[in-house]
């Protein structure tokens, strides 16, 4: 097989996997009255998104910025890092001081499908532009490990909030083909990639979105996971782990 049939074949597996893991929180939306497997789904993403930020985004951020000489004594990373988390904070108050409590949600969950679905197209570009199989077989596997579980995260962000189902459906779609074409067109675009401009721009991004996923991980979740019942919360707390320690254990070899 050609290397560029692997990338072809690499891209369309990708894409299924992506919406296999949607399927269940989609489904959940249709169901009347409290989803308690739901809710621990919603804990369960929040541990992906603070695993994704703390053992890939910005390390591979960080990484990033010290390839480039001229920067890589300067805690640009982590400054980054920083005004993502600050700027979701900043909006939430904002949004709960003009709007009401359904508008700040749905604010939140469509900038964070926004930044998820940029990150898609950048990995996949990642991907289309390597030259070997070797490279382009580790870079697929970080993808796909991590793709379905990214998935199912923001299907369920995405079905707390009150956006419609029809807008839930469209963002995930365009999330889900994403890496597909980055990967098309990464092919195509190899030679720029390979300057310090796209190394400075996907580390930048990855910084930045680091930020975004510990403010959703972390002050968000808090707010939305209030609980009277103990037991409930110390349930949620234990999903919440359980999606931390399995980005911890996919940052190991992916």
């Amino acid at each position: 097989m050609s290397l560029f049939l692997y990338k072809m074949a690499a891209a369309i597996l990708i894409f299924l996997v992506t919406l296999l893991a949607i399927i269940y929180p989609i489904r959940s939306r249709t169901l009347p009255g409290h989803n308690r497997l739901l809710e621990l789904a919603d804990a369960f993403a929040s541990g992906i998104f603070l695993g994704t930020a703390l053992f890939h985004m910005l390390p591979d951020a960080i990484e990033g910025f010290s390839a480039i000489p001229s920067l890589h004594n300067l805690p640009i990373a982590e400054f980054l890092c920083a005004t993502g988390f600050l700027i979701l904070l900043f909006m939430e108050r904002l949004s709960r001081y003009f709007a009401s409590e359904k508008n700040h949600v749905n604010t939140l969950s469509f900038m964070l499908a926004i930044i998820l679905i940029v990150h898609s197209l950048i990995e996949g570009t990642v991907l289309g532009v390597n030259s070997t199989f070797a490279t382009a077989s580790v870079i697929f596997i970080a993808i796909i490990a991590h793709k379905g579980s990214e998935s199912f995260a923001l299907a369920v962000v995405l079905n707390r909030s009150q956006l419609s189902l029809s807008k839930i459906i469209s963002l995930i779609m365009i999330f889900s083909l994403m890496t597909p074409i980055g990967i098309f067109s990464g092919a195509g675009l190899s030679t720029v990639m390979k300057m310090h401009n796209g190394e400075l721009f996907t580390a930048s991004f990855n910084a930045f979105a680091a930020g975004t996923f510990l403010y959703m991980s972390t002050l968000h979740h808090v707010n939305h996971h209030q609980r009277h019942h103990e037991k409930e919360s110390l349930f949620e707390f234990g999903a919440l782990v359980i999606g931390l320690m399995i980005m911890g254990i996919l940052g190991i070899w992916a």
